[in-house]
Parts: structure tokens; sequence; C-alpha cells
């Protein structure tokens, strides 16, 4: 198994940064690939940032040239920092992480509440 623990959502006004970390744990797991998804209340699960182990990244469109994902291999720990914030960013964050022991696996964070306030 593989754990997430996710840290650093909050509530920050329109205009502001959050930054957010999510550790993985799990000594038996090759952690691959590490992201960020988000989910506002009534709609469905999207992307907000991925990244492979070997630092490739990946982003949703609405959130390009203002979140910066990042990631620590050695702590097994991803980061997302997040500027200019806007009232459409306010949703539950979650940390997914595919790992492999043979086969790979996709794990999942308890979700962090990033609320921006306009």
């Amino acid at each position: 198994q593989v754990q997430l623990v996710e840290s650093g959502g909050g509530l920050v006004q329109a205009g502001g940064s959050l930054r957010l970390s999510c550790a993985a744990s799990g000594s038996s797991f090759s952690i691959n690939d590490m992201g960020w998804y988000r989910q506002a209340p009534g709609k469905q699960r999207e992307l907000v940032a991925s990244i492979s182990s070997r630092g490739a990244t990946n982003y949703g469109d609405s959130v390009k040239g203002r979140f910066t994902i990042s990631r620590d291999n050695a702590k097994n720990t991803i980061y997302l920092q997040m500027n200019s914030l806007k009232s459409e960013d306010t949703a539950v964050y979650y940390c997914n992480a595919i790992a492999r022991r043979g086969a790979s696996f996709s794990f999942w964070g308890q979700g962090t509440q990033v609320t921006v306030s306009s």
C-alpha cells in the first residue's frame, strides 16, 4: 500500500498564493508519476498537474502559467505552487500516485480543501 499525505490547503483571497505538498510512503513500491487533481462541488474530478519521476510535467489548461508542480524524488514528495488564484480554483485537491510492484497501481490521498474568496 502507498500512503499519500497532503498538506497546505486553506482559505486565500483571489490573487493570492498557496503551496500544496504531498508525501508518499510505501517502501515496497516504486513511485512513478504523481499529480494533483481537483473536484469542485457538482463537477467531475479534473487533472490540475502531473509530473513524472524524471520531471516531465503536464498541466490542465485552466492553470497553465499560474500553477507549478515540482518534485523531490529523494523524499517522494510533490509540491503544487498556486499563484494568481481565482474563485474558480476553489475545490478539494487530491494527490495521486502511480506506483509499481510488478503491476501498476493508482493511489489517492484524502484530499485538501482550497477555498479562494473573491
